[in-house]
């Protein structure tokens, strides 16, 4: 991995040593670098003029912050470089110079002009692994610009999302932009360990389009390989039955049955156990065949008793099932379960509260060190490291 100099910009992790030149923004790429920034790696953020769009995002805000913004650029150093200036692009050059990860979300060919296009940053620098981020790919969509929301409503995520009888609906989060940054970051960790072996970098493309489509999974193999055209269920599940929200007598509760044992336990404790025996029942294909039936008879039983009751009967019961929180509530329910999901990050009076990175390791430390960084907050920080950088190996860019 890179040298780190005199190692202002380091931390620890078991990504320690790596260096992220982020010239990426918005979500996708901000969210995979702040991953690797969790993990250990020096994430050295570039912003323009204007810095990153999502600052400006708001509300909600959170001491006159963008919670946007704040939600997935923790663990950075902040630098604002305008890639027009000629002293800022020789800036720029020599932070992709210290490190072993260049990514960037700029649409294809916009980089070209600052001699930082495929070609030439696998000429200029062959050990730099290059991770790039577009919406549509870097072939036939290059006037598309990268929103996940256009991913939805193009790979057919939003064609499967609301009710049989209403419009096509968005997801509640840009959930293609968070899969594809997971994409990215899983990209950059495969092309380091080549590199061991190697000795060389490689270029790692991501699209939110192609991240959609192996994001819907079980959808869109049914049509590739069994020749249906998914459409919208609403809440109910394709393949599954029961799987989804039921009315209870006084609410709402999810239910999930994925096997023909936990539907034996869900008849049970509806006080039906016959149900299981019944030919149109005992196997998944005929509840999926037969579930409007089925669906009258489970929504009378749980008519009897209330969400909370049917929730803890069902649970203890070993049964999968759940209230339908909101996010407040969903965070609270993660603290009860013991899952710690709020962490802050920073020290003092400079620390905001965020949500835990998702990966525990048994040995490795997670860092939370960083604050989102402020705009341009870690300039001098920054060039001081790459001056240090210079003194001890004038050669390394």
């Amino acid at each position: 991995m890179a040298d780190e100099g005199d190692g202002r910009l380091g931390t620890s992790g078991a990504l320690s040593g790596v260096i992220v030149a982020d010239f990426s923004r918005v979500l996708a790429g901000p969210y995979c670098t702040m991953l690797l920034a969790d993990m250990g790696a020096t994430v050295i953020k570039v912003e323009g003029p204007a810095g990153d769009d999502t600052r400006q995002w708001q509300p909600p805000d959170y001491d006159g912050e963008s919670t946007y913004f704040l939600s997935v650029n923790r663990g950075k150093h902040a630098i604002r470089l305008d890639l027009k200036d000629a002293d800022d692009l020789r800036t720029a050059y020599g932070i992709i110079g210290a490190a072993d990860v260049f990514i960037e979300n700029y649409k294809p060919g916009g980089l070209a002009q600052f001699g930082l296009d495929a070609a030439s940053v696998e000429r200029r620098w062959p050990r730099l692994i290059h991770a790039s981020i577009t919406g549509f790919g870097p072939h036939g969509a290059t006037a598309l610009p990268g929103y996940d929301l256009l991913a939805q409503a193009a790979s057919g995520m939003m064609n499967l999302t609301g009710s049989p009888d209403g419009p096509p609906q968005r997801m509640g989060v840009a959930l293609f932009d968070v899969v594809t940054g997971l994409h990215a970051a899983l990209g950059i960790l495969a092309a380091l360990r080549d590199r061991e072996a190697s000795g060389l970098g490689q270029r790692v493309d991501v699209n939110l389009m192609s991240s959609a489509l192996s994001g819907l999974v079980n959808q869109t193999s049914g049509y590739v390989a069994g020749g249906v055209v998914p459409h919208r269920m609403g809440n109910d599940h394709p393949s599954l039955f029961p799987y989804g929200p039921f009315s209870t007598g006084d609410g709402i509760l999810v239910i999930c049955v994925g096997n023909d044992a936990q539907f034996r336990i869900l008849s049970a404790e509806l006080g039906a156990p016959e149900w299981a025996d019944d030919p149109d029942f005992s196997t998944m294909r005929g509840r999926n065949a037969h579930r409007d039936r089925l669906r009258e008879l489970i929504q009378d039983r749980l008519s009897h008793a209330g969400s909370d009751e049917w929730f803890t009967r069902l649970r203890d019961a070993g049964l999968p099932c759940s209230p339908i929180l909101d996010v407040q509530g969903g965070v609270r329910f993660a603290e009860e379960l013991g899952l710690s999901p709020v962490v802050e990050a920073g020290t003092g009076p400079s620390a905001v509260p965020t949500i835990k990175d998702p990966i525990e390791f048994s040995r490795s430390r997670t860092s939370y060190d960083k604050a989102p960084p402020r705009l341009d907050e870690d300039r001098e920080a920054v060039l001081t490291w790459l001056a240090a950088r210079d003194q001890a190996s004038p050669d390394h860019r």
